[in-house]
């Protein structure tokens, strides 16, 4: 699961990227990417992600198997997270444009929906 949201995580940053660069002008680096995505109020809306992965992370790096109530929760707010909606705000609303506007984002969702599934079967 970790693996599919860290790679939808990467197809969001980038897809805002591509829009923030058409108003604001090109990012020059990585580095620069990365103070935008951690401080910039434009990306503001992909901290719940960017803070999922890093809660699995912190988890993953205790060397502990995670327990069933760990992996539950996780799916629990991996689900609710990645539900995109027209009608949103926050989070859901700039999900679901990214779903519109970026097929790298359409496959990033499309395989976590899968790992979800999968891991609920």
């Amino acid at each position: 699961m970790r693996g599919g949201l860290l790679g939808l995580h990467k197809a969001l940053i980038l897809a805002e990227q591509v829009t923030y660069e058409r108003i604001n002008g090109r990012v020059a680096s990585s580095g620069q990417l990365l103070q935008l995505v951690l401080n910039d109020p434009w990306f503001t809306w992909l901290h719940p992600i960017s803070q999922l992965v890093v809660n699995i992370d912190d988890l993953l790096d205790n060397e502990s198997e995670l327990s069933p109530v760990e992996v539950e929760h996780f799916l629990i707010e991996a689900r609710a997270l990645i539900r995109p909606s027209e009608e949103g705000d926050g989070f859901e609303r700039c999900y679901y444009e990214a779903l519109q506007r970026e097929p790298d984002v359409i496959f990033a969702h499309v395989e976590v929906k899968k790992l979800l599934t999968n891991i609920a079967a």
